[in-house]
């Protein structure tokens, strides 16, 4: 019971989690364009959408340690490149100060592309 209702949880996260960070990508890239859409919600928006990531990851260890399910070929091998991504998108945030914006914009779009090859394999 409790198995199902936190895959259904990690099935519906999932969206939150391609979603933010899509939104967050086109957020950051626009501001790269347009210095009227940075803010420091921007900000705010990214690092919740990332934090997603982890929650995602998480939810998805938690369910194939403590109940055992099985997962399809290469799920939680986007998952886990997705952790990496985030770490390497915030390792390079000083060495691209001039492009941060182009570094998260693309790193968004990036995990949202990762969530939703997980998800599709995931079917």
């Amino acid at each position: 019971m409790v198995a199902l209702l936190l895959r259904d949880f990690h099935q519906n996260w999932s969206w939150f989690m391609i979603i933010g960070n899509g939104f967050a990508g086109l957020w950051s890239l626009g501001a790269h364009r347009w210095e009227a859409l940075r803010s420091r919600a921007l900000w705010w928006f990214i690092a919740v959408a990332e934090a997603a990531v982890f929650v995602q990851v998480a939810l998805g260890v938690a369910l194939v340690n403590k109940y055992k399910l099985e997962f399809p070929a290469f799920h939680a091998f986007y998952g886990f490149v997705a952790i990496i991504a985030v770490a390497i998108i915030y390792s390079y945030r000083n060495q691209m100060k001039k492009k941060l914006y182009l570094l998260y914009g693309g790193g968004g779009l990036f995990l949202m592309g990762l969530g939703i090859r997980a998800f599709l394999v995931g079917q």
